[in-house]
């Protein structure tokens, strides 16, 4: 038996027992959800860190949409505040790196 105890995909499960194994799942409430998806979110982002590639991307935008999702927050309504903090603060594009301010 190995031991997970972690925040799986959806189809998970049934791929488990296709390949003749036995999962033992259980459904979250909600405060128990919202921590696993953001254990899932480093656990994600620590992945992606370790080799950049873009399936780690997809799947930290994943659990993103999970977050929206359980906050009930629309993609319209994310979409606009991220345009919001693009139009007062900038986006990363010009690549600038801010080595210190002096007083």
């Amino acid at each position: 038996m190995k031991v997970y105890n972690k925040l799986i995909r959806d189809k998970i499960p049934q791929i488990i027992e296709d390949s003749g194994k036995s999962p033992s799942v259980e459904i979250l409430d909600d405060s128990d959800y919202v921590k696993s998806l953001n254990v899932k979110l480093q656990e994600e982002l620590d992945e992606y860190l370790e080799d950049e590639s873009v399936e780690e991307l997809a799947d930290i935008v994943e659990v993103i949409m999970a977050i929206l999702k359980h906050k009930e927050v629309s993609l319209e309504a994310f979409e606009s505040i991220r345009k919001k903090k693009i139009e007062d603060r900038g986006a990363f594009e010009k690549k600038l790196f801010l080595r210190h301010v002096e007083d």
